[in-house]
């Protein structure tokens, strides 16, 4: 019995990533699954899509001349009869008048709304791909501690069936009654283990809700380990960096603040007035004649002459606004850069370490405790030393486990600094 039970946790753990029917069943929360349910009921992206829709909009509106003006009147009808035929110049007028904005502001403000729309499409975009590197992530965290408490509850039975070997062998006066309670205590110490673990899985299941809500959240998730997609190389990876939402929305605003500065040297050049007024007179001129009505055309012209004070210092502050955007976006491609490269060399060492685990350390732990348990069976080593083992070969598999888990974290990393949008 006692060697029937201390089967090899490798082949336990193998077991443990099989591909199971039931893991492919309807009632399962695959990562894609997870990702969907998140993007599509986020709020959030959803409002950039409005606003995206509302700055398209603006920017119709904003290329359209402004609304003429109508303008009615009655002009100098005398105090003391108020008749409308006493005076010569009493008239009664009718004027329309169209105001012609400065240089090319117009067009230029239409191109800042359609500039404006495009960032909250990036924003809308970059939202999607941080759901799902957030999703992803919740989602791997809570996989590795479901797995992990496969790993120690198979290992508990272990530990259980080892209580009862050293209760049987204390009992035939072959063994001390330490080496009973070390084993009780080891069994113990694996509760409290799981229990924590348990607890673990509960904040990552809340973290989930939030996002695609409780009823998916609470479902069991798929086997095996997704795979998320093939990571290209470094340096086409960096190549993508330029097309990442992050870096659009950073190009958008150096060009819409590029139009800001084009904006404000329409300042320099004056906008236009143009009225037509039309009055009709009434009665009769001295001669028999009826009086006849009066057209009149008027141009009114800025000029901005005062140019120190007001139109030099908005270009200058522009200009300075421009310089910052221009900053700003070469800081965005740096930090995306910093933060490439150290998810890829990580990414990389993590395939490393599974490689040594997987051909190494995993075998070698299993050796060392088939080794301890022969040594314990012929009085070589003593309880401690075989527990050690166990635990050592426990350890090394739940460690294994977590390599896996954290490489396919670092896969979601880097595809969502590859701007995957799939």
């Amino acid at each position: 019995m006692f060697t029937r039970f201390m089967r090899p946790l490798w082949v336990v753990f193998i077991a443990i990533f099989a591909v199971s029917g039931a893991a492919r069943a309807a009632g399962t929360l695959t990562i894609d699954r997870a990702v969907s349910l998140a993007i599509a009921s986020d709020p959030i992206r959803k409002r950039f899509q409005s606003l995206a829709s509302a700055q398209r909009e603006r920017s119709v509106a904003a290329a359209q001349l402004p609304d003429p003006k109508l303008s009615f009147g009655l002009m100098n009808f005398p105090t003391d009869t108020l008749s409308r035929t006493q005076e010569p110049m009493t008239q009664i007028t009718l004027g329309v008048s169209q105001m012609l904005p400065r240089g090319d502001s117009l067009a230029i403000k239409s191109r800042r709304k359609g500039i404006q729309a495009k960032i909250r499409d990036f924003q809308r975009s970059e939202r999607e791909l941080r759901i799902r590197r957030i999703v992803r992530d919740i989602w791997l965290k809570l996989y590795y501690w479901i797995r992990a408490e496969r790993i120690i509850e198979r290992n508990r039975h272990y530990f259980t069936q080892l209580v009862k070997v050293t209760q049987y062998q204390y009992g035939a006066g072959k063994r001390s009654q330490q080496d009973v309670i070390r084993a009780q205590l080891e069994l113990k110490m694996l509760d409290d283990r799981i229990t924590r673990i348990r607890t673990r899985q509960d904040k990552l299941r809340a973290q989930l809700a939030k996002w695609i809500g409780d009823g998916p959240a609470r479902l069991a998730l798929s086997d095996p380990l997704p795979r998320l997609g093939d990571i290209p190389s470094l340096g086409e990876l960096e190549l993508s960096l330029r097309q990442h939402p992050v870096m659009r929305i950073a190009d958008a605003q150096v060009a819409d603040s590029r139009e800001g500065v084009n904006l404000a040297r329409q300042a320099y050049k004056p906008g236009v007035m143009v009225g037509v007024r039309y009055g009709m007179r009434g009665g009769r001129n001295p001669n028999g004649s009826e009086r006849a009505d009066f057209v009149s055309v008027g141009v009114t012209i800025d000029l901005p002459i005062f140019r120190k004070k007001r139109q030099d210092r908005t270009l200058q502050a522009s200009q300075y606004s421009f310089s910052a955007m221009q900053n700003m976006r070469d800081e965005r491609y740096r930090m995306l850069r910093r933060s490439l490269n150290a998810r890829y060399a990580e990414w990389r060492r993590l395939g490393e370490r599974i490689e040594l685990y997987r051909k190494t350390l995993l075998p070698k732990a299993h050796q060392n405790a088939e080794a301890a348990l022969s040594a314990y069976q012929s009085d070589a080593n003593d309880f401690g030393t075989l527990m050690k083992a166990r635990i050592t070969e426990l350890n090394v598999s739940l460690q294994y486990l977590r390599l896996l888990v954290d490489r396919t974290r670092s896969e979601a990393a880097l595809l969502y600094l590859a701007g995957e949008t799939k």
